[in-house]
């Protein structure tokens, strides 16, 4: 006898989840109505849609309220998708949007089996990826104030006469200027001090990733990407911290499918036509493999600092870490005398970083993760 399966769509809020079941084998397809988002309506629900002993299959759309509802259902032994909102089937002339609507459809979908799941980190990747990312709010953050700093320093056409700015240099010329008006010179220093505190928040954070990542479970397979030409400590942190277990993608192709790197494509009977990068995925690696994929742009050589770095890890790494240079930069080199455009040659060689980082992800253990 096949097993009896309920499959249930939840429409998750703040406050409140929409919750609707549709039963295996074609059976009802109903909505069951609301519940307070809390642990407790949860389980009672769980234990409402258990009569019967059917078995039960949740779903959610991700969405700010994060992974709770889902840990705590995997906790209670059932399976709980969190799909990919940008994936999900929709009817073109559908406009309208309710609670209710969204839940049904989400059931509808989980039952015929056509919803994307994304991947869930366990608690302590969360907090590694948080981590991260609260470094790069206080970078744009850092960023805005230098701005804000520069441009009204330009306005009273006061111009730093030495090559860096925000150097120890620069902020002890800063310490020297004067305005006429106190009320400006007051304006002057709380840009001045909004610049130090933000950037000291940014140092801090930095050495609080470099602290957590030699703790973590990722740290070999970081170590072994600081191999690689333009991957410090702090890169390699994100792609891990955001993508988990490298072995989760079965090709090279999937993982740059996954980063939104590969071309967008419009074909239709014998006419091909390609376009930019789908800008898909992940955008915090892409970012990060993007910028990587500068240092390329010079000749291939072992320096002292990288060569110290791949030491540390094992032949096998570091014959795959030197690969990836002498391609890279040879690829980097002929694109550019075609006359690509550099933003696009950047773009062609973070693709094929991608596939390299794949390839040292086959070659470590297998992290102890919930993957």
């Amino acid at each position: 006898m096949e097993q009896f399966i309920k499959f249930v769509g939840m429409d998750v809020h703040k406050a409140t989840v929409a919750v609707s079941v549709a039963e295996s084998n074609g059976g009802e397809l109903r909505y069951s109505g609301e519940i307070a988002n809390t642990a407790e309506a949860l389980t009672k629900l769980v234990r409402q849609l258990r009569k019967g002993g059917a078995e039960l299959s949740f779903c959610y759309e991700a969405g700010p309220c994060g992974y709770g509802i889902q840990r705590q259902l995997t906790e209670l032994g059932w399976k709980c998708q969190v799909v990919a909102p940008s994936l999900i089937p929709k009817k073109v002339g559908d406009r309208v949007k309710t609670d209710r609507r969204d839940s049904l459809m989400l059931a509808r979908l989980l039952r015929a089996g056509e919803l994307t799941a994304v991947w869930v980190p366990d608690d302590l990747q969360e907090g590694l990826r948080d981590l991260t990312r609260a470094r790069d709010d206080m970078k744009g953050l850092q960023l805005k104030a230098k701005q804000r700093l520069s441009a009204f320093l330009l306005r009273y056409a006061k111009s730093y006469p030495g090559k860096s700015n925000w150097t120890q240099a620069h902020f002890r010329w800063l310490e020297e200027i004067k305005f006429t008006q106190p009320v400006q010179q007051i304006v002057f220093q709380e840009y001045v001090d909004t610049v130090r505190v933000l950037s000291k928040r940014v140092a801090t954070l930095n050495q609080q990733i470099e602290i957590s990542a030699r703790e973590s479970v990722f740290w070999p397979v970081i170590e072994a990407l600081m191999a690689l030409r333009g991957l410090d400590v702090l890169a390699a942190t994100i792609i891990m911290s955001e993508i988990g277990d490298l072995r989760r993608f079965a090709t090279a192709p999937q993982l740059m499918a996954y980063l939104g790197l590969v071309p967008s494509e419009s074909s239709s009977g014998p006419t091909t036509s390609r376009g930019g990068i789908t800008k898909t995925g992940n955008s915090h690696v892409r970012r990060v493999l993007v910028e990587a994929s500068w240092t390329y742009r010079h000749p291939a050589r072992k320096t002292a600092h990288l060569q110290r770095r791949a030491e540390r890890t094992s032949e096998e790494v570091q014959a795959i870490a030197w690969k990836a240079q002498t391609r890279l930069c040879g690829r980097y080199r002929v694109m550019n005398a075609r006359g690509k455009l550099k933003v696009q040659v950047c773009t062609a060689v973070a693709r094929e970083l991608a596939g390299f980082i794949w390839a040292i992800g086959q070659a470590m253990p297998r992290p102890a993760i919930n993957a």
